[in-house]
C-alpha cells in the first residue's frame, strides 16, 4: 500500500508539473538568488484548478520559446501549497504573475489572459 501510495503521489506531481509548462517551479533560495545576482524573471503563481492559471500558463509558454526572452527565466509556484512565497512575494490570489528585472521587482497583474497584455507585462524583464 505504501508504495501504490508513493507512487500515486509521485505521478500526480508529474501530471501538475507538467501542466505548468511555463517555467521551472521556483523556491525562496531562488527568489534571493534573482534579488541578489540581479536576474531578470517572470514567476507566476498557479492554482490546479484555475483556469485562469492554465491560460496564463499556455501564453507564457510561447514567450519562453521566444529568443527576446533568452535572457529571462521562467518560474512558477503553486499557490496552494507554497504559503512561504504568498507571503513573501505578497500575493493575495492565484494567477498573479510577477515581473523581475535586474533583481528589482518591476511589475506585476493579476487575472490577465490575454496574449497582448502579457506581453507587454512581461517584456518589463527584457
Amino acid at each position: 500500500m505504501n508504495i501504490l501510495l508513493k507512487s500515486v503521489i509521485a505521478g500526480g506531481f508529474l501530471i501538475a508539473s507538467s501542466v505548468f509548462a511555463a517555467g521551472q517551479p521556483i523556491t525562496s533560495a531562488e527568489l534571493a538568488d534573482i534579488e541578489k545576482q540581479g536576474k531578470s524573471a517572470v514567476i507566476s503563481t498557479h492554482a490546479e484548478w484555475c483556469s485562469t492559471c492554465k491560460a496564463q500558463d499556455k501564453v507564457l509558454a510561447g514567450f519562453m520559446k521566444d529568443p527576446e526572452y533568452k535572457n529571462v527565466i521562467f518560474f512558477f509556484f503553486f499557490f496552494d501549497n507554497q504559503k512561504d512565497l504568498l507571503k513573501t512575494l505578497k500575493v493575495r490570489t492565484q494567477s498573479t504573475i510577477i515581473v523581475y528585472k535586474n533583481g528589482k521587482e518591476v511589475a506585476r497583474a493579476t487575472g490577465d489572459t490575454k496574449e497582448a497584455a502579457l506581453s507587454k507585462l512581461t517584456r518589463q524583464a527584457i
